[in-house]
């Protein structure tokens, strides 16, 4: 697997902060003056993502490889440590969806530049039941659906699970253990495209690679995972600061 980790400081926020401010300032002027934006991370107005917050945000680390070797590549915008846990934890349990549009706009631009060829279907790593329930929504969803309009390719649910454990406190190798299988309406979808598999999180890489097998075995030729954080390897020192 080429195995990419894409990181924010100097890249993905880095560059994307630019075309934020100009969509902000120009199409979405008149709603703004009703809705005002809000910082993704510090929610602060009038900004989709502060420099502050971006300058805080520390950079993802790679994968295991022999975690992910049924994936192509794989991107994250950030490590999931500090600002990025932050990040994380409004967009997953205080229901901040208005911060969907900024994170899917630097993801699709990190999918657009990494993919080995076009993506052609964007997809999720569904969550489970009792999650979606609890919540009311799936993030993972939400995202991948968001992504799919940046990129202006089609965002579809591909595969289902085969188990309904959460794979939040377990252990990496009970994470390897998950599996995935494909959805009915997927079939006959999935031939020769490439896929881009879209998570909040990635812990390990072992979800992401589960539900890439499953593509794979349904006919999808290239697999690519891509979040909006990754936790830093084991041992690796990463910035606790958050705003």
């Amino acid at each position: 697997a080429r195995v990419t980790a894409r990181v924010c400081r100097g890249s993905w926020v880095g560059s994307g902060l630019m075309a934020l401010r100009l969509r902000s300032s120009s199409l979405l002027r008149p709603a703004l003056l009703l809705f005002p934006e809000h910082c993704a991370i510090c929610r602060r107005v009038d900004t989709r993502l502060c420099e502050r917050c971006a300058e805080l945000l520390a950079p993802a680390s790679s994968p295991d490889a022999g975690d992910v070797v049924a994936l192509d590549a794989t991107v994250a915008l950030f490590a999931y440590s500090g600002a990025g846990r932050t990040a994380i934890a409004r967009l997953k349990y205080d229901n901040h969806r208005d911060a969907m549009p900024t994170w899917a706009h630097l993801l699709a631009d990190a999918i657009d530049a990494s993919a080995p060829d076009p993506v052609g279907i964007v997809t999720w790593v569904p969550t489970s039941r009792r999650h979606r329930r609890d919540r009311g929504y799936d993030q993972a969803e939400l995202l991948a659906r968001a992504v799919g309009r940046e990129l202006g390719v089609r965002a579809m649910a591909t595969v289902e699970r085969n188990s309904e454990v959460s794979q939040r406190g377990r252990t990496r190798s009970e994470r390897s253990d998950t599996s995935f299988r494909p959805s009915s309406a997927a079939l006959g979808r999935l031939p020769g495209r490439c896929v881009a598999v879209v998570d909040d999180v990635r812990t390990t890489g072992a979800s992401l690679n589960a539900v890439a097998e499953a593509l794979r075995s349904a006919g999808a030729r290239r697999v690519i995972g891509a979040t909006i954080a990754a936790t830093p390897a084991p041992g690796l020192t990463q910035p606790t600061t958050a705003p």
